[in-house]
């Protein structure tokens, strides 16, 4: 239709209208309308109409409002400190950790920016970390936090946002077992004349057995890097720990992760620092929430928290309290540990296993 037929039409309907308003009463406006909405719909523009009128969908920080539940995301691999393994308490199973802290200090700003009544409740969905992505792009959630980098290449997919940093003192670290494997990587760089770290790395582990977490970002960084190195891809930290065949030389993940695991949960292990006693990270990271790419109001509303966060030494407080004091992990599950979607869990206690990864 086009526009001349569309006014020529209306008119029409509004002379007719007329002379038959003193029969029909109120009945006119009403038929007016429905024949008006009619013309719209010939035309395409009955759509954009009743929008003005009332808006049929809001935007996503509209939709979390009104349903009061937060969807999260989360890796069901416990990356300590950032996240702990699910604990069973009186309440029920919980989970806690940074990640987990930073997961309520969303949902209590969103309660406020709500307005509501109930606050809004943050629902926990614990997958493996390589499903959160999809999860994420099916709709099944409003953001993850599962100490994700935003600054890795090829560590996410298109379609993908990540937001400003919540942890920037990231960057992958190294752990070995055993002494001589020890000497084998530090010997290399204390020869080396000027410092290159990526160099001393590719000829230190050239021929051994290095272990990575499946598409964490050392996966990234060893497929990218270090070509003759034996790679291993594991399912999770503890599988590569817990590998006996073929035996693991060296173990690459999160250098603050590794920092709390080798001091408080495998002694065995040891992190590696440089020959000058300074930590021996092997690229600088940091960690930020994720969603998906369309949803521009959660974006700048997570922007603006976190900025908030940092600005009054909120998340500094955060990470002194899970990376540097002395806590019981069970206990504060108990007490401030969020409840997680139990059919989410897909085997918790079983850590996967670690496989050769094809080149």
């Amino acid at each position: 239709m086009t526009m001349k037929g569309f006014f020529n039409d209306t008119h029409r309907l509004l002379r007719k209208t007329a002379h038959h308003r003193h029969r029909a009463g109120i009945r006119g406006p009403i038929l007016f309308l429905l024949a008006f909405v009619g013309l719209l719909s010939g035309c395409g523009l009955i759509f954009d109409a009743i929008e003005l009128v009332h808006p049929l969908t809001g935007d996503e920080l509209s939709a979390i409002c009104a349903r009061g539940r937060l969807h999260v995301g989360i890796s069901v691999e416990p990356f300590r400190p950032f996240v702990f393994p699910a604990v069973y308490t009186d309440e029920g199973i919980r989970v806690t950790g940074l990640d987990v802290e930073l997961i309520r200090e969303v949902s209590q700003a969103l309660s406020e920016h709500c307005g509501r009544q109930q606050p809004i409740v943050p629902t926990l969905h614990l997958t493996r970390f390589r499903d959160l992505l999809i999860e994420l792009n099916e709709g099944h959630l409003d953001l993850f936090v599962s100490s994700f980098s935003g600054n890795v290449p090829g560590s996410h997919p298109g379609g993908l946002w990540t937001s400003m940093p919540y942890f920037q003192e990231g960057g992958i670290g190294v752990i070995v077992r055993r002494a001589d494997i020890a000497d084998k990587i530090l010997s290399v760089f204390r020869n080396q004349a000027e410092p290159d770290t990526l160099a001393a790395m590719q000829e230190a582990v050239a021929g051994l057995t290095v272990a990575v977490q499946n598409r964490r970002t050392a996966h990234f960084y060893a497929e990218a890097n270090l070509r003759r190195a034996r790679l291993m891809v594991c399912d999770s930290l503890p599988a590569a720990v817990e590998t006996k065949d073929p035996p693991i030389d060296v173990i690459l993940t999160d250098y603050p992760i590794l920092h709390y695991v080798t001091k408080r949960v495998w002694p065995d292990w040891r992190l590696l620092d440089r020959p000058d006693g300074t930590p021996l990270i092997l690229t600088r990271e940091y960690f930020s929430i994720v969603t998906s790419e369309e949803k521009r109001r959660l974006q700048w509303f997570l922007n603006n928290l976190l900025y908030r966060l940092e600005e009054t030494g909120r998340l500094a407080q955060m990470r002194r309290r899970w990376l540097q004091e002395d806590y019981a992990p069970t206990r504060r599950a108990t007490v401030e540990g969020l409840p997680l979607e139990v059919s989410k869990v897909p085997g918790h206690y079983n850590q996967g296993q670690c496989r050769m990864a094809g080149r």
